[in-house]
């Protein structure tokens, strides 16, 4: 099965929330950059049509879901 385009924005978006918490709490971030470079390098080897750089931004909370203004 191929990973879509809405499947890798509802991973970033619990990679998302999951990090707010944490910032909420006062607690280390559970996803790193190195973890999320990592996540990044899986799901471009899943789907060749993938945007690492854009997921990567949209993740960081630099982009909406489809690269443009959040």
């Amino acid at each position: 099965m191929t990973m879509t385009k809405k499947t890798f924005i509802a991973l970033a978006d619990s990679i998302r929330r999951a990090n707010h918490r944490a910032t909420l709490l006062d607690i280390s971030k559970p996803y790193g950059t190195d973890a999320i470079s990592d996540l990044a390098d899986f799901c471009q080897s899943q789907n060749s049509n993938f945007n690492r750089e854009r997921w990567m931004d949209y993740v960081a909370g630099n982009c909406g879901p489809n690269g443009g203004a959040r």
